[in-house]
């Protein structure tokens, strides 16, 4: 083996998401406020920065668990992020990967298995089972192999096992190559966490996450906040904020308020004319860029009327994509969906655009009574409060264009997750975040290996698409021919209807001028102290 940074089979892939990223920061939004000249790409700082303050950052979820191999959703991670830390990281455009808990990596010749030097100056916090000890190799291996075996969204797809090769130093072993594996490595459902706090706590650790990151968990009051404090012997640099408090608010005009009113510092995921209220307060400013990240409607693809593929298109077809993303975001911040790829992701092609299903109320009609629903059907559509807008305007197009009765289902985010997981959702309106290779959109939410996990809830299995996807990562290295393998799966997706695509999302936040070197991410990552050289503060 030959000792380098990252191996040529990842280099491929950092490559294409250098042009990604690139042609990402050259986009803009479009707004009709004359304000427009308030709304930035990222939060500058000013000043020398000052230790002190507890920032509060306003989360539009109520996150389920903080356990790594249960975690499904954004808002869970963006908590998860700031208590533990994964082997590698992402640069903050994710065009490459840095040290993190990992010093350095090499990969084998034939990419089956890759060796890790760790850090010998790393600490977990202190917890209920152990005092804050030093993180060892085998706090690696046991974290990674319960990822591997255990985890709910199978985030650690593709690792026959890890095993402890030195005092400071890990060996990762793939079943097959995975072009995908340090991207993975990047997630927040593989956080390194120690095996006594975990057996412990047993099914409430995820109550009580223990990690080795910048702040630690002091309390978590159910639906309402989490706070943290500070993790004196953290192995980075130190934060220069004295606490984090993560509030749950996931109605979007109470957040907006709540940051208006400064009960919060930052809050994610505005969105609507919330996006204009920020701009025009001289105190707040808003941070939006394009983002990987997709809205859409599942229909259930093994049961119910959808499970018939002549209903799905039919419901495509009496489906106004442009009046519910036009609706939904009046005031900038999306664009409309052609299919189940972000438009900046490498694998993406325009030419396939042609194949989605275009807006035909009677050619839907034809099609509906076809398949023998000529008086329509009653169905219900799971949902979280902030998806509501979209539901509201896809249950008038349903009544008005096929006569469906669809009743509008909203839930907590562990109530959606459980029930679009178990495949018991007839229709669920959702949304996919993740990094710029298709593997993450196209095989976590369209491999027959992942129904059961909340990407592919809606039960869709096609066996010429499962070998496509497989052969994406583990056939080719090189971009062009993974991205061919990846549109020829996209095409019989395409023509099999398995859902609705909505719109293609900015990653926004508001925040108060007053909190320096503070972005928003592609991923919609929360960043507050991470090796990348993020260091939140705030200003007195």
């Amino acid at each position: 083996m030959k000792r380098k940074r990252v191996s040529h089979l990842l280099l491929m892939v950092i490559t294409s998401i250098v042009l990604l990223l690139s042609a990402c920061s050259s986009g803009g939004n479009s707004s009709s406020s004359s304000s427009s000249n308030k709304e930035k790409p990222a939060a500058s700082s000013s000043g020398e920065p000052q230790d002190g303050g507890v920032l509060k950052v306003g989360l539009s979820a109520n996150p389920k668990t903080l356990d790594p191999i249960k975690y499904t959703g954004v808002y869970e991670s963006q908590v998860m992020r700031s208590v533990a830390d994964t082997l590698v990281i992402y640069n903050k455009e994710l065009s490459e990967f840095l040290p993190s808990l990992a010093k350095e990596w090499k990969v084998s010749d034939d990419a089956k298995v890759y060796t890790f030097t760790l850090r010998d100056d790393v600490s977990f916090q202190p917890g209920k089972y152990q005092d804050g000890r030093k993180m060892t190799a085998e706090d690696v291996k046991y974290s990674l192999e319960r990822s591997a075996k255990e985890s709910a969204m199978n985030r650690l797809n593709g690792v026959e096992k890890v095993e402890a090769t030195g005092e400071n130093e890990v060996a990762i072993y793939l079943t097959k190559p995975n072009a995908a594996l340090l991207p993975m490595l990047t997630d927040a459902g593989n956080v390194i966490v120690p095996k006594e706090e975990v057996e412990g706590w047993g099914e409430e650790f995820g109550s009580h996450l223990v990690g080795t990151g910048p702040f630690k968990i002091d309390s978590w009051a159910k639906d309402s906040e989490v706070k943290l404090t500070r993790h004196d012997k953290y192995w980075g640099e130190k934060p220069h904020l004295d606490g984090l408090t993560y509030k749950i608010i996931p109605e979007p005009n109470m957040m907006t308020n709540a940051l208006r009113s400064g009960d919060v510092d930052v809050a994610m995921d505005i969105k609507g004319q919330n996006r204009e209220l920020v701009k025009q307060d001289e105190k707040l400013e808003l941070l939006s860029k394009p983002a990987l990240s997709l809205t859409y409607l599942d229909l259930n693809n093994k049961k119910g009327p959808t499970a018939d593929p002549k209903v799905r298109e039919a419901i495509y077809k009496a489906t106004n994509v442009e009046e519910i993303v036009k609706g939904v975001n009046k005031w900038g911040g999306a664009e409309k969906s052609f299919m189940p790829l972000p438009k900046k992701s490498w694998g993406y092609s325009k030419d396939l655009e042609k194949l989605t299903p275009t807006f035909d109320p009677k050619a839907a009609k034809k099609l509906l009574e076809e398949a023998g629903y000529a008086n329509g059907f009653k169905t219900e559509l799971y949902l979280s409060e902030a998806r509501v807008p979209y539901g509201t305007i896809f249950q008038n197009q349903m009544k008005e264009n096929l006569n469906i009765d669809v009743e509008l289902k909203v839930v907590e985010w562990g109530t959606y997750s459980d029930t679009v997981s178990k495949g018991n959702a007839p229709m669920s309106i959702g949304g996919w975040t993740w990094y710029p290779d298709p593997y993450f959109f196209l095989y976590q939410l369209y491999s027959t290996k992942q129904i059961g996990a909340l990407g592919n809830g809606k039960g869709y299995s096609n066996p010429e698409v499962d070998t496509l996807l497989e052969r994406a990562v583990s056939e080719t290295v090189d971009q062009k021919e993974r991205a061919k393998l990846y549109q020829q799966a996209l095409e019989i997706i395409l023509k099999d209807v398995p859902r609705i695509e909505l719109d293609n999302l900015d990653a926004t936040a508001g925040i108060n001028k007053k909190v320096q070197g503070f972005d928003v991410s592609p991923d919609f990552s929360v960043q507050i102290v991470n090796p990348n050289g993020t260091n939140v503060w705030i200003k007195k």
